[in-house]
Parts: C-alpha cells; sequence; structure tokens
C-alpha cells in the first residue's frame, strides 16, 4: 500500500510538472540574444520618467542603438499601488505621465520597452509582485505597449517556480502581444533543463558584482564576480540556443572596473552567447567604455545566427581557452587570462582540433587554414598555419576571428 502511494504521488507530482511546463511562448523573439539597457546596476530604485527618458536619447546619440541596443528597461522601483480592482499602476511622483506615455516616448526613438516585476507577492525593493496578478499584469503591459518583461523570484515562499514561470509565459500570451519573457530565477531550480519552452532567456547565476574575480558579501547574500559567474556558466553551453539563452546577468561595463577587466567581461559574455543588457550610464560614459561596447566586430560573435554557446576548451593555468562556432565556418578563438600577471602563451593551432558536440562543427585545424584577425584592435595576424606566440594581459583577452581561406587566398 505504502508503495503504490508513493507511486501514485510520483506519477502525479510528474503530471503537475509536465502541466506547468509545456506551453506556448511568443515565436521569432530573441533569436539572436537580446541587447539593451537596464536601470538596476547603477541607479538601483532612484529611477524616474526623465531618466529613462534622457537614457533613451542617449542611446540614439552615442551610437548604442545603430550597435544593436534596443531594450530601454525599467528595473526595480517603477511600481505604484493596485487599483480597486487590482491592476497595476506606475508610481504617481516618479512616472507622472504613466508607462503608456513613457513607452510611446521610447518607441518614437525605434526603441523598445522593458518593464519588471516578481513571481512572488512583492518585488524584491518590496513593490506589488505578480503572484495572484498575473493575467491582470500581462493585459496591463500589452495595453502600455511593452516588449520585454524581466521576472524576478523574491518572496516567493512555497512558489514552484516549474509552475510560476510558465505562468506568466502563458498570461504574456493570451494578452496578444508578444513580449521577450527574461526569467531571474537565479538558476536556484535549474531553468535550462525545462524552461525552453518557457522563456526566451533565464538567469543561470545569482547577482553579478563590479569585481573581476572576488565575491561580493552583501549581508544574507552574495554576489558573484565577473570569473565566479563565467565558472558557473560555461558547463551550460549546450541548452542555449536562439530563442532561449543562458543569462549570466547584466553587465557591468563602464561600472568602475579597469578597461582591462571591462573588455574581459564584455568578451566573454559575446563568447558565451549571453544577452549585452547594459547596466551603465551611458550618459556620461568615457571613450574607452563605448570602444569596448560599441565594438560591432566583438558584439557580432554575440550575435552570431548560428547561436552555439562557446566552448571552454581547456584552463592552462591563468588562462582559459575558449572556441565558439560562427556562421559561414567561421569560429572566434579567445584566450582569457584570470591571473594577475601576464602570460605568454603559445597558441599550436593543431592542438585545438574540436569535433563539437553541440553544434556538430569541427574546426578541422588538421586540413583547414584560417586567417587570423584580433578584434580588439583590428590587426591582421596571419593565418593557422604555423604557431602563434602571443601576450595575455592579466585579467584581460586576446579575442580573434578565424576565417577559412580559399584555395587561391595568399598570405
Amino acid at each position: 500500500m505504502i508503495r503504490f502511494v508513493k507511486n501514485f504521488l510520483s506519477i502525479a507530482f510528474a503530471a503537475i510538472i509536465s502541466t506547468c511546463v509545456y506551453g506556448q511562448k511568443f515565436d521569432s523573439l530573441a533569436l539572436t540574444p537580446q541587447m539593451g539597457w537596464n536601470s538596476w546596476n547603477k541607479f538601483a530604485c532612484d529611477i524616474n520618467e526623465d531618466l529613462i527618458k534622457s537614457i533613451a536619447d542617449a542611446m540614439v546619440s552615442s551610437g548604442l542603438k545603430d550597435a544593436g541596443y534596443i531594450y530601454v528597461n525599467l528595473d526595480d522601483c517603477w511600481h505604484g499601488k493596485r487599483d480597486s480592482l487590482g491592476f497595476i499602476t506606475a508610481d504617481p511622483v516618479r512616472f507622472p505621465h504613466g508607462i503608456k506615455a513613457l513607452a510611446d516616448y521610447i518607441h518614437k526613438k525605434g526603441l523598445k520597452i522593458g518593464i519588471y516585476s516578481d513571481a512572488g507577492r512583492k518585488t524584491c525593493a518590496g513593490r506589488p509582485g505578480s503572484l495572484g496578478h498575473e493575467y491582470q499584469d500581462a493585459l496591463t503591459y500589452a495595453k502600455w505597449n511593452i516588449d520585454y518583461l524581466k521576472y524576478d523570484w523574491c518572496y516567493t515562499k512555497d512558489v514552484n517556480p516549474r509552475c510560476a514561470y510558465p505562468l506568466m509565459r502563458d498570461a504574456l500570451y493570451s494578452a496578444g502581444r508578444p513580449i521577450l519573457f527574461s526569467m531571474c530565477e537565479w538558476g536556484s531550480d535549474k531553468p535550462w533543463e525545462w524552461a525552453a519552452d518557457v522563456g526566451n532567456s533565464w538567469r543561470t547565476t545569482g547577482d553579478i558584482s563590479c569585481v573581476f574575480d572576488a565575491a561580493d558579501n552583501k549581508g544574507n547574500y552574495k554576489r558573484l564576480g565577473v570569473v565566479q559567474i563565467i565558472n558557473k556558466n560555461a558547463a551550460l553551453r549546450k541548452f542555449a540556443g536562439p530563442g532561449h539563452w543562458n543569462d549570466p546577468d547584466m553587465l557591468e561595463v563602464g561600472n568602475g572596473m579597469p578597461i582591462n577587466e571591462d573588455r574581459a567581461h564584455f568578451t566573454m559574455w559575446c563568447m558565451m552567447a549571453a544577452p549585452l543588457i547594459l547596466g551603465n550610464d551611458i550618459r556620461s560614459m568615457n571613450e574607452a567604455t563605448r570602444e569596448i561596447i560599441e565594438n560591432k566586430s566583438v558584439i557580432a560573435i554575440d550575435q552570431d545566427k548560428l547561436g552555439i554557446q562557446g566552448l571552454r576548451f581547456e584552463i592552462k593555468d591563468s588562462v582559459q581557452v575558449w572556441l565558439k562556432p560562427l556562421e559561414n565556418g567561421n569560429w572566434a578563438f579567445c584566450l582569457l587570462n584570470t591571473g594577475k600577471r601576464d602570460k605568454t602563451f603559445d597558441i599550436f593551432w593543431q592542438k585545438y582540433n574540436l569535433e563539437d558536440n553541440v553544434s556538430g562543427l569541427s574546426t578541422s585545424f588538421y586540413k583547414e587554414i584560417y586567417s587570423i584577425t584580433n578584434l580588439w584592435n583590428g590587426k591582421n595576424c596571419g593565418t593557422t598555419a604555423k604557431k602563434c606566440t602571443v601576450i595575455v594581459p592579466a585579467h584581460d583577452v586576446v579575442l580573434y576571428r578565424l576565417v577559412p581561406l580559399k584555395k587561391n587566398d595568399c598570405f
């Protein structure tokens, strides 16, 4: 009898999980990782209508829009109270003209607008969450012409993420407006294993901190450095692809790390086919920051249409070797130095013959010769026909694009 009850409960639980997970989301969203800006990393709760409008203006005037950044995303703290029928409203002081008017302003700039909510009773900052109001909120976002929803995971005691996230997905679909669905469950319930049909991206780790290689303890929770997040995200490449991406959190480029660390951070997010969501004050960024986040050759690695997350091939001392298959037989080849000293590194190309079981592609260095272009300085570095020796600076990267030579190409 006990065994029967256990079996029954197992079957019932599996049926519940199946019912929760399988549904419908909008097609043709995030076929490459989403690109945009989010308010949290720099401004936290200190946001208002004028700030968001000025960010939208800067997205256009700075060249970020032309580089591919199209989403302007409000994070936590835009919320007012729910009205007498339970519909969410905007904070009347911070957003006196409402979110719809702000969306209209952003759309006129040729950009898209994102908003934030939470699967729990409250948002992480204590504003009204969406629990019990999923369909109301989805209808409201559609009415406001929202394009993107970041959906967080605070105040969720006794809430099952495998049901909560599909519920909001279904609510968004029912509302009828295609809205990119960015799941922010921090990887606690391994969403990469079940959420490909639920969200367009899912967080794989806890929150990022503006440090390169250290944990940042914040009382009751710990924020992670860039290297710690890379190490957590590296093993999940088989779960990523067009329309469903591993999300190692938003970018901290321009928020205080040295320029070499910013460059390494940005490069590795591109190698991992991660969403590129800026978190700095783009209105006042310096030229060095601009050159990183607007490097179209590096962005192209992230936005490659194959949609394959890069592979960490090996770790040698403090240097990580990464390969990423690209369209047209191209490859990205990256050396990341997580150490505090520069490293001289010999690249024996034959060592990196790879039969990639995720993409089904091969580097074939034993029969193919590739031209080598350094994507951070634009220089041609010869071909893979012979060994290459490079210096990888501390907390920095060397990033190449490898393009197969035709039989009549000469170098």
